[in-house]
């Protein structure tokens, strides 16, 4: 059996901007809030944390400080992924020697690749590093698929221990496992789908609503794994409205506008994403009403 990074819910963390860059003050207040209320671990620098706008040198900082803050309470997956192989490996060599548990490397977007690309692009980091790696499927962010195939053939490389699979196709997602078993977790990369991806073998979710929910998202997994499968499946349901609400424009302008609803101060995402639409906001926040957070 391939090491387990965590099993539950591991937030994809929302980065704070302001006129000076990375807010860090506000940062470390999410940090101690999401391990406050019983995150797995903290999954910095990804999508939700808009690593696409962020200078190396902000992500870098970013990364050192959450691991900092959290001070081994919880692992911290850095977002380390690119569509430039070299870099994406310095990266993530840097994020292991900074203390990083795992990396979390999304499918090369633009210039994209075949699938044999893929192994290629895959064996070739993990083979530079000793840091766990999550591979990530998002192929309607990217363009790029990693068939159950391609997952089987990574899984043989004993540092790629996870997936995750925001591919949507549930089919698929059976496929993976059925190939790989215990050689490749999976993480639901969709918290619409937390339940029925742990109902195929699953072991947790890298998720957004638990920027907002953190211990109800984290109980839903560990409901579920502790066989209370019942009590998982209605918080899955009962998260429902919430989940589209906070998807109801791309990621992360919805969740960063519920943080600032909540009270935090993490600012505006950065263009090319815009602030949410006020439509948008008066339906996000009937649903967080609905939902007990305000």
């Amino acid at each position: 059996m391939k090491k387990i990074i965590f099993k539950g819910c591991g937030t994809a963390i929302v980065t704070p901007f302001n006129e000076n860059g990375v807010n860090f003050d506000e940062f470390e207040k999410l940090i101690k809030f999401q391990i406050s209320n019983g995150v797995d671990a903290l999954i910095v620098c990804g999508t939700t944390g808009e690593s696409s706008t962020m200078t190396v040198e902000e992500r870098k900082q970013t990364i050192e400080f959450a691991i900092k803050v959290a001070n081994k309470q919880v692992p911290i997956i850095a977002g380390t992924g690119g569509n430039c192989t070299s870099s994406v490996i310095e990266f993530t060599k840097w994020a292991e020697s900074a203390g990083a548990d795992a990396a979390l490397i999304v499918t090369p977007y633009y210039n994209k690749t075949t699938q044999e690309g893929l192994i290629a692009h895959y064996t070739a980091i993990a083979n530079s590093t000793t840091l766990p790696i999550i591979l990530y499927s998002v192929p309607s962010r990217t363009g790029v698929n990693i068939t159950p195939s391609t997952c089987l053939e990574l899984s043989k490389n004993s540092n790629i221990v996870a997936i995750k699979e925001a591919s949507g196709n549930l089919s698929q997602i059976a496929e993976i496992k059925a190939l790989c078993r215990e050689n490749l977790h999976v993480y639901s990369g969709n918290d619409d789908q937390i339940v029925p991806i742990l109902s195929l073998g699953g072991i947790g979710v890298i998720s957004v609503l638990s920027n907002i929910a953190p211990k109800y998202t984290h109980d839903m997994v560990m409901n579920y794994l502790e066989g209370k499968i019942t009590e998982s499946t209605d918080m899955q349901l009962d998260s429902l409205y919430l989940t589209k609400a906070l998807f109801s424009e791309v990621n992360p302008i919805p969740v960063k506008a519920a943080l600032n609803i909540l009270g935090y101060n993490v600012g505006t995402p950065r263009l090319p994403l815009i602030p949410m639409t006020e439509k948008g906001q008066e339906k996000l926040k009937e649903e967080m009403k609905n939902f007990e957070l305000i």
